[in-house]
């Protein structure tokens, strides 16, 4: 079954590869992975303030804790344009082996200059403040436009040799703040350049104008239900030509986007108001990647308990542990579904078809949205369904499972008898036969 030739193959693994490893796409990607831990912790004491318990909250409404448990939300989840900010700007100049430290500083400089400020009077004092509104996921578009930016700039600069040298047997830290000096008041008075021309502009701030001229409009395309499709179907091709579709779409390119949509939900279900957004980040954890890309979940347990090629059988009990946890790399790569043409439509069916009974349910609020708080991946099904906001969630993550099962029924018979074939005819070549029909 020969799908496509190996020479094709290597030219299109390259031109993803080069994608996958571009520096501003793995910048932005990393940084957004390194927010998840503050925004993890938020979201669990965010938690911590909605838990459905009466008494709980009676308790700490009454005691007043209710206000200290939401201060670290305050300072995780609601900086997180802050964070990505200075760890973009890092990451990037890191990649061009500048000094990432000092790439970060400035970055978070330039972001925090951009950024609106306000006043208030508090006895007869006035007092500056900078709203969390541009520093939490409303402002995480400029921080990624700010970030990447000034880290070009500031690497750029010391490329060209365009800093000041200073003479042998100063201290290497003074001579680093000297290097950093000109790059410094490059992208500084650039960014405050950029303020004063959006200051005047119908905007008032260029956090304004992102968020409503770029922000809004691809949001609003991120969460269609055309674009769910989009999205799933980009992962699935990337992974069936053995790229980390995952990394580079979920987490890459549209990371930000999603991400920003879970915050706001997040946000809304802290202040107890209705939830903006039905995709976001948590949409896709919740339905889709249940057990890992794919959704294969379905073909772990037909492998495992219903395979009649030891081949089969064995990988299914050994994947099941694993799949629970969310990590399916084991049956993705062991079965193959990697350039396996048989397994192709199901792989890239499951998911789609589970984005679309979920999207269905929960636009006719038949399943509420899911709220957006942050939880870490490996957390089971049920579990994490409850915690996303409902039981029903819950229960909608299992009849997936039902899902899985169905769509990767037929493709798992027709592998399993050609492996059982071959296992009986006692072939010592039976497990790379299983391969050749799969892929070759």
């Amino acid at each position: 079954m020969k799908m496509i030739s190996s020479k094709t193959l290597e030219k299109i693994q390259a031109g993803m590869g080069v994608f996958a490893n571009n520096k501003y796409i793995k910048s932005v990607s990393n940084a957004m992975i390194l927010i998840m831990t503050p925004i993890i912790v938020g979201s669990i004491f965010t938690l911590l303030t909605n838990l459905p318990i009466k008494a709980w909250t009676d308790f700490i409404s009454k005691t007043g804790l209710v206000d200290l448990i939401k201060i670290p939300v305050s300072f995780t989840s609601n900086i997180t344009a802050l964070l990505a900010a200075f760890l973009i700007a890092y990451s990037l100049a890191e990649r061009f082996n500048k000094d990432g430290l000092m790439s970060g500083v400035l970055g978070l400089i330039c972001f925090l200059i951009v950024t609106p400020t306000g006043q208030v009077k508090i006895n007869d004092k006035m007092i500056s403040y900078i709203p969390f509104d541009w520093i939490g996921p409303k402002g995480l578009f400029v921080a990624i436009l700010i970030g990447l930016l000034t880290a070009r700039i500031y690497v750029f600069f010391i490329e060209k040799g365009f800093i000041i040298k200073m003479p042998e047997g100063v201290p290497p830290n003074v001579a680093r703040s000297f290097n950093t000096l000109i790059p410094g008041f490059v992208t500084v008075i650039l960014a405050l350049f950029i303020a004063i021309i959006f200051k005047f502009s119908p905007y008032g701030s260029l956090n304004q104008a992102v968020f409503t001229c770029i922000q809004t409009p691809l949001q609003g395309l991120t969460g269609s239900y055309i674009s769910l499709l989009i999205i799933n179907l980009a992962i699935g091709i990337l992974w069936f030509f053995g790229i980390h579709g995952t990394v580079i779409v979920f987490n890459g390119i549209m990371g930000p986007l999603l991400l920003s949509m879970d915050m706001q939900n997040q946000a809304a279900y802290q202040a107890g108001q209705a939830l903006p957004n039905i995709v976001g980040m948590e949409f896709f954890r919740a339905y889709v990647f249940m057990s890992g890309t794919g959704l294969t979940i379905g073909l772990a347990l037909l492998m495992a308990f219903f395979a009649k090629s030891k081949q089969y059988k064995i990988l299914g009990r050994l994947v099941i542990p694993t799949s629970i946890f969310n990590i399916n790399e084991p049956i993705t790569f062991g079965t193959p579904i990697v350039l396996n043409p048989v397994m192709l439509i199901p792989y890239l069916a499951a998911p789609i078809l589970s984005s679309t009974i979920a999207y269905a349910v929960t636009a006719i609020g038949l399943v509420p949205r899911i709220n957006g708080v942050q939880l870490p991946w490996p957390l089971p099904i049920g579990i994490s369904g409850v915690l996303l906001g409902s039981w029903k969630i819950a229960v909608l993550q299992f009849f997936m499972v039902f899902v899985s099962l169905a769509v990767y029924y037929i493709p798992f018979r027709y592998m399993d008898r050609k492996a059982y074939e071959l296992e009986k005819a006692g072939s010592s070549y039976a497990t790379s036969d299983s391969c050749d029909v799969s892929a070759r």
